[in-house]
């Protein structure tokens, strides 16, 4: 049974084209790792990934109009240009923008995933209407070259990030096409703008990777320990502050029953929960409601999600042992999709306060689809297809509209680089406890993927 999400990518999909992203070069100063010519076996996989992706479409779409779009004269556009396609990024390029199209934040398509491994050694985000750096990682390039968090971000290559586009930013560098390196413009508080030539650093896989041992070579260890390693960076985090307050830092919505209820157990020996959803991209209903029981006395509706044949109520059962606390939700331009859904009940039903940033924005219900080509040598993509839209209590969608918090809290650019958290320290603060930045900026720090 295929499992039914509320989960944003965590490079945001919507509406705004990538084509002119792919047709122009990231950056003269850099040119592609391993570039090779394009096979007649690559062009041909990707004329069965846009036949595919066509079909399920067609069939488990959410809205049988598909929001106007001529489905069978788009798909064979685009058939046609990947005869014209020179790389495989064009190819997922092509592949992508058809389900772009769709102005969509949860239908879009998940590429293959390719043997090298890059990792530029920095993160972005946007806070209110600017992009700045978010952290760099120790040892890296960008650290090298003299990137800091906090760094106001006006240029990555040829583009200016923005709220409406960032996504792209990430599509492109992180699934569709991984560069050797980013051409930054940058401003640090009270300084000069600086350009910055930011590499990655990159990891050689194998192409071929062998879960049976036949050629006695089983490469099933490495893919598990790669799995623990981004594991641990999902995992569950939480403080406690005496009997007066647990902060729950909650990457996702990931957890079953138990896994909830044992978080809970320890939040009720509290006399407030501070539930940090920022950074959230969503997750799994049967999480959300789960979570949400443990907040009501009594059944509360979430929404009614919209599908192509029926408009169904999702309900949050109440689950005994309530939480009697107070309880402050965290949020910022990264909460999607379940987080905004959590966010928004706790405003609706009057649970508590949320504080922090306006959400992103990117609330549908979809279900993620695997597929796979080839024979001896098999590809594996997806893609994740709308399954419903959800409307909220209010009468009111969430998508592209997001939750606005009940106390707008930011940081600074200062903030960031003195690795401060005011946001965090502002929730403790409505709770009536004392908790300075400096100290909530060092209680979850953070942590970066082992290459």
């Amino acid at each position: 049974m295929k499992k039914r999400t509320f989960r944003r990518m965590r490079a945001r999909v919507p509406s705004i084209a990538i084509a002119l992203l792919l047709s122009l070069p990231v950056s003269g100063a850099f040119s592609p790792i391993n570039s090779q010519a394009l096979t007649s076996v690559d062009r041909d996989r990707g004329h069965v990934m846009l036949k595919t992706l066509k079909s399920e479409i067609k069939k488990n779409y959410y809205d049988p109009t598909f929001h106007g779009i001529d489905l069978d004269a788009r798909f064979k556009t685009a058939d046609e240009k990947l005869d014209r396609a020179t790389s495989l990024g064009q190819i997922f390029g092509i592949v992508a923008q058809v389900l772009l199209d769709f102005e969509d934040s949860h239908l879009f398509f998940i590429p293959p995933e390719r043997a090298a491994t890059y990792d530029y050694g920095w993160q972005m985000q946007m806070i209110s209407d600017k992009c700045y750096v978010s952290a760099v990682k120790p040892g890296s390039d960008a650290e090298a070259k003299g990137l800091k968090p906090g760094d106001l971000v006006k240029a990555v290559d040829a583009f200016a990030p923005a709220r409406e586009n960032l996504w792209k930013l990430k599509y492109l560098y992180y699934a569709l096409r991984p560069q050797p390196g980013m051409r930054l413009i940058v401003q640090s508080p009270e300084g000069p703008e600086r350009q910055i030539d930011v590499m990655s650093k990159i990891k050689q896989g194998k192409i071929r990777i062998d879960l049976t041992g036949a050629y006695g070579d089983n490469d099933r260890w490495d893919l598990t320990r790669k799995e623990e390693n981004e594991d641990r960076l999902r995992r569950h985090r939480y403080y406690e502050l005496g009997d007066e307050l647990m902060i729950w830092k909650m990457p996702q919505f990931d957890l079953d029953a138990r896994g909830v209820d044992d978080m809970m157990g320890k939040a009720n020996k509290r006399k407030a929960l501070i539930l940090d959803l920022r950074g959230n991209p969503g997750g799994a209903e049967e999480t959300l409601k789960n979570l949400l029981g443990r907040f009501v006395d009594g059944d509360v509706k979430i929404g009614d999600a919209k599908r192509r044949n029926e408009t169904k109520a999702i309900v949050a059962k109440a689950r005994g042992n309530i939480f009697k606390g107070k309880l402050i939700v965290l949020i910022d331009s990264e909460s999607g999709s379940s987080a905004e859904i959590f966010a928004r009940v706790v405003q609706l039903e009057k649970l508590g306060q949320v504080i922090g940033d306006r959400s992103a924005g990117a609330v549908m219900r979809a279900i993620h689809y695997p597929f796979h080509s080839g024979a001896d040598t098999v590809v594996i993509y997806g893609a994740s297809i709308t399954d419903a839209d959800l409307i909220m209590t209010d009468g009111k969608s969430l998508e592209r509209n997001g939750v606005t918090p009940d106390v707008l809290s930011l940081p600074t650019a200062a903030d960031i680089a003195a690795r401060r958290d005011p946001v965090l320290a502002r929730a403790a603060a409505l709770v009536g406890v004392k908790l300075d930045p400096e100290k909530a900026g060092s209680m979850f720090p953070i942590e970066w993927l082992k290459q």
